[in-house]
């Protein structure tokens, strides 16, 4: 249609439907760049959201799970210290119940030796008691009952579930009480048939033993579980991150255009004005 009307400007018309689709593309691109997001909310891409909402919640899960693995890690520090300085009071120990076996130690040397021996056997215990971590002791507890368990991954199936079994009671690392009056029943003490200090040796080194696999295990899952995160962390950057160079290079370029609209738009809005000339009569 020709500009013949004041009332119907074809011109103007498609002029405005041009500028409100830029002005529409320009506030999507200031959208992305003011969010850092191409996909910031479902109405952005409503499948792409939806998948971006599952794996954030997936990472979160993940992130907990490492925190909690770390704090698994701080118990089986804590009690592999205090297994470390138990078995080397077991040495002190041995060496007291060697002097103790001598026939020649007799009278006050051998009291002076039985409280040597009571006194380290009172540090063991002190150190089993102390092996707390926010409240838990795998030393002193019974297994199961006292037994850790937690999640290795973000899934709750029981298959990713990991249990810390509990090592206590206390007992189990402790050896038979003195005084030992004779030299005869501290070599009794010493003997694996009649005494319990070499079982009680071994379950001390293999407690330190499992609790050192059990470290090496938590470290290799936590290391797994941070490549994981990264990697989940990398695939949702590609799904719905914006790339801010290209979004700039369309900001300025839009710009541009909805400049160029605007004059567009106002120049057709004056074009009926030439109409008046029609009857301007001069």
């Amino acid at each position: 249609m020709s500009i013949t009307s004041v009332i119907t400007n074809i011109g103007a018309m498609t002029a405005l439907q041009s500028l409100n689709r830029t002005n529409d593309a320009l506030s999507e691109v200031q959208k992305r760049i003011s969010t850092g997001y191409r996909v910031a909310d479902a109405k952005d891409d409503g499948g792409a959201f939806a998948v971006a909402q599952t794996v954030r919640s997936d990472t979160a899960s993940l992130s907990a799970v490492n925190e909690q693995l770390g704090g698994l890690r701080g118990l089986v520090d804590v009690s592999l210290t205090a297994l470390e300085q138990v078995s080397k009071t077991m040495i002190d120990i041995r060496t007291v119940l060697t002097r103790l076996s001598d026939g020649t130690i007799t009278g006050e040397a051998r009291d002076q030796y039985n409280q040597q021996y009571a006194q380290l056997r009172t540090q063991i215990t002190s150190f089993l008691e102390d092996a707390d971590y926010f409240g838990r002791n795998l030393l002193t507890g019974a297994s199961p009952a006292d037994d850790v368990v937690t999640m290795r991954s973000e899934s709750a199936d029981a298959a990713d579930l990991y249990t810390l079994a509990a090592l206590g009671p206390a007992a189990t690392f402790l050896v038979n009480a003195g005084p030992f009056a004779t030299d005869a029943a501290a070599r009794a003490a010493l003997d694996p048939a009649t005494g319990n200090f070499t079982a009680i040796n071994q379950a001390i080194n293999d407690a330190m033993n499992r609790l050192g696999s059990d470290a090496r295990y938590i470290d290799a899952q936590i290391n797994f579980n941070s490549d994981k995160l990264d990697a989940m962390e990398g695939g949702l950057g590609n799904l719905i991150d914006a790339n801010l160079a290209r979004e700039a290079a369309r900001l300025q370029a839009l710009q541009i255009r909805q400049q160029l609209g605007s004059q567009t738009l106002s120049i057709a809005n004056q074009a009926p004005q030439f109409l008046l000339s029609l009857f301007g009569g001069r």
